[in-house]
């Protein structure tokens, strides 16, 4: 039985798919299942392989499993099955604790462009876990040693698919940044944010919106980039983009309502320095 769930495991880890491993560590009363149970649940909620008891046990560790994938954090539940009230439903006797790990791919930052702050940006992430792809016709495996994909060629959803585990970054530098946006926001992006000062911002979003990309979808985008940090470097900037998409991938942060143009063509340091690096990349 362990063999088995083991090598799914190790499959669907091949495979990119997230799940999460149940493991009965306790039992005290009456249970069908035994200490050292163990399941393995897919990301829709189902059991792929294992046992962990009956119907009154099994839809909460399902339940609960979904929960751990979704925030990516383990969890120890006790499951009393001697309370049909209170407990999981369904008075079968005794008790059960069961610790839950999920098991998910790492995330994705997709940086479609050139910069130093991009080279910064791709570090950091790599520090942080995530799987880099850089996407830009000029990039070298030299300015970013530790990305998973150099991608040299024009921005293309099928060289770069993009998912729900896929955050985005436009850092072409006014070099037509509307078109990888646009592009971006066609797929499935857990975040998409443009490297631009507060004006650049505003004149291609404002573009979008006059060639009939939907509203919402505009919306979505973090632009420019990066939080309220004060940042006045490129280093700086680039760890305020990085706090951005730790933030909100923690849920730590909510999309903002758009600003109104007033706040929008506030000058900050950070624009100055974006600024520069626009006209370097122009």
């Amino acid at each position: 039985m362990f063999s088995e769930l083991y090598s799914k495991m190790a499959n669907m880890a091949a495979e990119g798919k997230s799940f999460a491993l149940a493991t009965v560590v306790r039992v005290s009363g009456s249970s069908s299942a035994k200490q050292g149970s163990k399941a393995l649940i897919d990301a829709q909620g189902k059991i792929a392989v294992g046992w962990v008891g009956g119907g009154c046990a099994e839809s909460a560790v399902r339940n609960e499993a979904l929960k751990c994938i979704q925030l990516e954090q383990s969890k120890f539940i006790t499951l009393d099955m001697t309370d049909e009230l209170l407990g999981v439903g369904m008075p079968c006797g005794g008790k059960m604790d069961v610790y839950i790990e999920p098991v998910v791919p790492a995330p994705e930052l997709l940086i479609v462009g050139h910069s130093r702050i991009a080279e910064v940006l791709a570090t950091i992430a790599y520090l942080m876990g995530f799987s880099v792809t850089i996407n830009d016709p000029a990039a070298d495996r030299a300015s970013f040693p530790n990305t998973a994909r150099v991608v040299t060629e024009d921005f293309d959803l099928s060289e770069s698919p993009i998912g729900s585990r896929t955050f985005v970054v436009i850092a072409t530098m006014h070099r037509n940044d509307h078109l990888p946006l646009q592009k971006a926001l066609e797929g499935n992006a857990a975040y998409v944010a443009l490297i631009a000062s507060r004006h650049r911002s505003r004149l291609v979003l404002d573009y979008l919106r006059a060639t009939g990309m939907p509203a919402e979808k505009v919306e979505r985008v973090w632009a420019p980039a990066g939080l309220e940090l004060g940042a006045a470097t490129p280093e700086e900037i680039a760890l305020s983009i990085m706090s951005q998409i730790v933030a909100l991938r923690r849920g730590h942060l909510k999309p903002l309502p758009p600003k109104d143009s007033d706040a929008a063509m506030e000058i900050t340091p950070a624009d100055k320095v974006i600024q520069r690096c626009e006209i370097d990349h122009a």
